[in-house]
C-alpha cells in the first residue's frame, strides 16, 4: 500500500448490535452509554443528563471545589450538595453549576463552615446513569432523586419519604472559578418560580434565566438573600428559596426548569415549547428516542460488549458539545451582550484548540445540518465581536488556549459542500482574524515568520512556539479556501504564511524551538522540558504539530528514514521515574501523550514513511489500554468531545490527520464490522475480516470488492456510501 498526498465502567446491559441499517426502534443503543466514564482521574465529564448538543446539563455536584471537580462530580466523592442545570464537559476549566436544587427532610446536614453548605452523603450502589437519565438516592435523607432533559429544560423527579421536606434553589453557591455577581427568584404562584443568576468566573459575565414549575404547591416558602460583593462593592444579591412540603411516603415531586440566555421571557417561551406534560417518564423515553436516533448513525457489531460501551459512551461524548445556546424562537445573547434573532440554531461551547482536530471533522458526516449552523454562529461572533471565537460559551470569548481554530472549521465545512453560508464572507472573517495586529503575537508573527518569545519580559509572549505552529496551520487553511474562492492574491499570501513552521525548526537540535525576537534559539533547550514557550506540551508533542505537509516536515528532518526514527524515539523515550510531569501530560507511551490533543494524530504519521504497521500496533495499544469502560476510563480530559471523537473515528479505522480537505487515514479497525448510517438513506459499512486481539496488522485492503492500495479515504467515498474491507492478520504486512 502507498500513501496519498493529504492536498486534493460501570457495565451496562447490552444487546448484541445488528450489522446493518436500523429502525431506531429496533436497538436501544443507550444501554451502551456509562456516563460515569471519564468522571474519575482526569477526564472531568459529568454523569448527569442531557440530550444531543442541548443547552442543558442537568447533574450532581459534590459540592466542593478542586480540579477534579471542574465539571461538578468526582466519582471517588462521597457526598452530593445539589443538581445544577449547566456542566461543561472534560474543560479543566471550573465554571457554571447554574440554578441549583437540593432536596432534603429535616434535619438537614449542613456543613456551615464550609463551602459545602447543604448536604447529603450517597453510595455507588443507589447511583446509575445512561444516555439523558441519571438516579441517585440521597443516603441521609432517603430521597430519590432522578433527572432528565429537553433541549433547554431540565426535568426532575424527586421520590420522598414521609417526612417534613424541603427543596432548597440555591443561586447563590459558587464553585472553583465560579463567582455569584447577582441572582433573583420571583414567586409567581405556589407552583411557579422563575429568575435569573448572573455570574462571573471564566465567563466573565454569563446570564442564566429560568423558569420553573412544581407539580405540586409548597406549602410554605422561605426567601434568603445576602448581598453579593466584589472588592468591598456590591454587585447584588444571593438568592436561596426553601420550598417546604409535608410528604408522605413514596410521594413524588416533579420540577421543570427552562433555561435562556436572553430573559424569563425566553426562559417561559422555552418551557411552554418544551415542557408542559408533568409525567417524568415521557420525558426521559423522548430523552432516550433523541439519543437513539443518534447513536443509530454508527451500528458496530462486536461479542465484546465493553468495547461498544466504550465505543457509544465515545460517541455519546461528542453529542454534548457544542451546546444550543438560542431560545426556541431563535433569540440568543450575543457576544456583544445584546439579544439578536437568527433563522438558524445559534451554538456556543467551542473548545476548538482541542475540537477541530477530530471532533468538527467526525460532526461534518454524522451531523452536517448543525455544522452549517456551528459555522453561522461563528460568522455572528464575527460580526459582533470583529473576530472569529476561540472558545467562547454563554456569549463570553474567553480566548482560552491558542491559534484561530475556527477557520479550519469553516474551511472544511466549506470544502465539504455544508451549509449555506455566504463562503465570501467567511473567507472575509477568517483573513480579518489571521491579521488581527497586537493580538497574541500575530502582528511579529506576519512580520517575521515567527512569534518571538521575547528577552523583554515587557513583552514576552507566553506559548510562542506552539502560536507559530498553530497559525500555520490555519494560514493553510485560508490559503486552501482563498484557491478554490479564485482569490489568488490571499492564496499566495497564506500558502507563503503556512511555511512559517520552518521558522522554528532547529536542525542543530532537530526539533521545533523556541526563537526570541532576534532570531536566535533560545537556550538552554532541552525537549523533555515543559515551558511557557509550549503550550502544555514540550517539543516532543509539539514538533509533530505541521498537519498540512508532513512531507515538508519529513524533509526537514532529512528523510523518512531519520523521521521514522524520531517517530520510534517518540513511542519508546520514556520520562524518568523521578519526572513531576504537568498534569495534562496524561496517557503517556514514551514521550508521547495521548491524554492532550497535539499528539493525536502521530500515530498516523508512520503511514507517511510506508510503515503502516508501526501505526497499527500503536493504534491499537492507544485504543484498548487508554479507554475503558470504568470511571478512569479516560487518559485525558474529555475536552468537549475530542478525546471521545479520537477513538469513534480510530475504532472505524481511520482518522483525519489533516483535519481539513476530507481525507481520512486508514489505522486499524476495532470492530469487525461498523456501519455509518448516512443521511439520504446511504451506508458506508467497515468490515475487518479476520479481526481478533492478535490480529491487528492490516494485510489488504478493498474498496467495494476491489483491491485498494492508498493509505487514505476521501470523504466524498465516505459520504457516497459503499464498502471498506479490511484483511487482518497477526503479524505486520509492510
Amino acid at each position: 500500500m502507498k500513501h496519498q498526498t493529504l492536498l486534493a465502567a460501570l457495565l451496562l446491559p447490552a444487546a448484541l448490535l445488528s450489522c446493518v441499517s436500523h429502525d431506531v426502534a429496533d436497538e436501544d443503543y443507550t444501554r451502551y452509554v456509562n456516563p460515569f466514564i471519564g468522571t474519575d482521574f482526569t477526564g472531568n465529564t459529568y454523569p448527569g443528563a442531557t440530550v444531543p448538543f442541548g443547552m442543558v446539563q442537568l447533574s450532581p455536584d459534590n459540592g466542593c471545589p478542586g480540579w477534579h471537580r471542574i465539571s461538578g462530580y468526582y466519582y471517588p466523592d462521597s457526598t452530593i450538595a445539589g443538581f445544577s442545570h449547566t456542566h461543561l464537559t472534560g474543560t479543566g476549566a471550573g465554571d457554571l453549576y447554574d440554578i441549583m436544587y437540593m432536596p432534603v427532610t429535616n434535619p438537614y446536614r449542613e456543613a456551615k463552615d464550609s463551602i459545602l453548605g447543604i448536604y447529603s452523603m450517597f453510595d455507588h450502589a443507589d447511583e446509575s446513569a445512561t444516555a439523558g437519565y441519571y438516579r441517585v438516592k440521597l443516603k441521609d435523607y432517603g430521597i430519590t432523586v432522578e433527572l432528565t432533559a429537553t433541549d433547554r429544560c431540565g426535568i426532575q423527579r424527586y421520590t420522598f419519604p414521609e417526612a417534613s421536606s424541603s427543596v432548597f434553589l440555591n443561586l447563590r453557591k459558587a464553585m472553583n472559578w465560579d463567582a455569584t455577581v447577582d441572582s433573583h427568584i420571583e414567586v409567581v404562584d405556589s407552583v411557579t418560580l422563575r429568575g435569573y443568576r448572573y455570574s462571573t468566573g471564566w465567563a466573565a459575565d454569563q446570564r442564566v434565566y429560568f423558569y420553573a414549575k412544581l407539580s405540586r404547591p409548597f406549602d410554605k416558602i422561605t426567601l434568603d438573600t445576602l448581598p453579593m460583593l466584589n472588592g468591598g462593592v456590591r454587585t447584588g444579591a444571593g438568592c436561596v428559596a426553601r420550598l417546604d412540603y409535608q410528604t408522605a411516603e413514596g410521594e413524588q415531586l416533579v420540577i421543570r426548569t427552562a433555561l435562556s440566555g436572553t430573559s424569563i421571557e425566553g426562559a417561559q417561551n422555552n418551557f411552554e415549547a418544551e415542557a408542559t406534560g408533568e409525567d417524568f417518564d415521557t420525558y426521559v423515553a423522548a430523552a432516550k428516542d433523541k439519543w437513539n436516533a443518534e447513536l443509530a448513525k454508527i451500528a458496530v457489531t462486536s461479542d465484546d460488549e465493553d468495547l461498544k460501551t466504550c465505543f457509544y459512551t465515545a460517541l455519546y461524548h461528542t453529542m454534548t458539545a457544542p451546546t444550543i445556546s438560542s431560545d426556541v424562537d431563535g433569540t440568543y445573547r450575543g457576544v456583544d451582550k445584546q439579544l439578536h434573532k437568527a433563522d438558524h440554531v445559534t451554538y456556543g461551547t467551542f473548545s476548538l484548540w482541542d475540537t477541530y482536530r477530530a471532533e468538527h471533522p467526525l460532526l461534518t458526516f454524522l451531523h452536517p445540518e448543525r455544522v452549517g449552523d456551528m459555522v453561522k454562529s461563528f460568522l455572528d461572533h464575527y460580526d459582533q465581536f470583529g473576530r472569529l471565537p476561540v472558545w467562547n460559551f454563554y456569549s463570553n470569548e474567553t480566548d482560552m488556549m491558542i491559534g484561530y481554530h475556527s477557520v479550519p472549521v469553516i474551511v472544511d465545512a466549506y470544502l465539504k459542500g455544508i451549509g449555506d453560508f455566504d463562503a465570501q464572507a467567511a473567507l472575509d472573517a477568517c483573513v480579518a482574524t489571521a491579521n488581527k495586529d497586537g493580538y497574541r503575537g500575530i502582528g511579529f508573527y506576519k512580520q517575521h515568520g515567527y512569534v518571538p518569545a521575547y528577552t523583554d519580559p515587557a513583552k514576552w509572549e507566553n506559548w510562542s512556539l506552539s502560536k507559530t505552529l498553530e497559525y500555520a496551520y490555519d494560514d493553510w487553511c485560508i490559503a486552501v479556501m482563498a484557491d478554490s474562492l479564485g482569490r489568488e492574491d490571499v492564496a499566495a499570501e497564506f500558502y507563503a504564511r503556512a511555511g512559517n513552521y520552518r521558522n522554528v525548526y532547529n536542525p542543530a537540535t532537530s526539533f521545533m524551538q523556541p526563537r526570541n525576537e532576534r532570531g536566535e534559539f533560545v537556550t538552554p533547550f532541552n525537549p523533555d522540558d515543559y515551558t511557557e514557550d509550549i503550550c502544555e506540551s514540550n517539543a516532543w508533542h509539539y514538533f509533530w504539530s505541521v498537519q498540512h505537509d508532513i512531507d515538508g516536515l519529513i524533509a526537514l528532518v532529512g528523510g523518512a528514514e531519520r523521521f521514522g526514527q524520531k517517530l520510534d524515539s517518540l513511542f519508546t523515550y520514556a520520562p524518568g521515574a523521578d519526572d513531576e510531569l504537568p498534569i495534562f501530560s496524561t496517557g503517556m507511551i514514551g514521550q508521547y501523550a495521548h491524554g492532550n490533543e497535539p499528539s493525536h494524530h502521530v500515530a498516523y504519521l508512520y503511514n507517511y514513511i510506508g510503515q503502516p504497521s508501526k501505526a497499527q500496533m500503536r493504534l491499537a495499544e492507544i485504543m484498548h489500554q487508554l479507554y475503558r469502560n470504568a470511571p478512569h476510563g479516560l487518559c485525558g480530559n474529555e475536552d468537549c468531545g475530542q478525546m471521545s471523537a479520537w477513538y469513534v473515528l480510530s475504532a472505524m479505522g481511520f482518522y483525519p490527520v489533516n483535519p481539513v480537505g476530507g481525507v481520512y487515514d486508514l489505522g486499524t479497525p476495532l470492530f469487525p464490522r461498523v456501519d455509518i448510517n448516512l443521511p439520504g438513506g446511504k451506508t458506508f459499512t467497515i468490515k475487518a475480516n479476520g479481526l481478533s486481539p492478535e490480529n491487528i496488522y492490516v494485510q489488504g485492503v478493498k474498496y467495494d470488492g476491489r483491491p485498494y492500495d492508498k493509505l487514505t479515504i476521501t470523504h466524498d467515498m465516505l459520504v457516497s456510501g459503499g464498502t471498506l474491507e479490511f484483511d487482518m492478520g497477526p503479524n505486520p504486512a509492510d
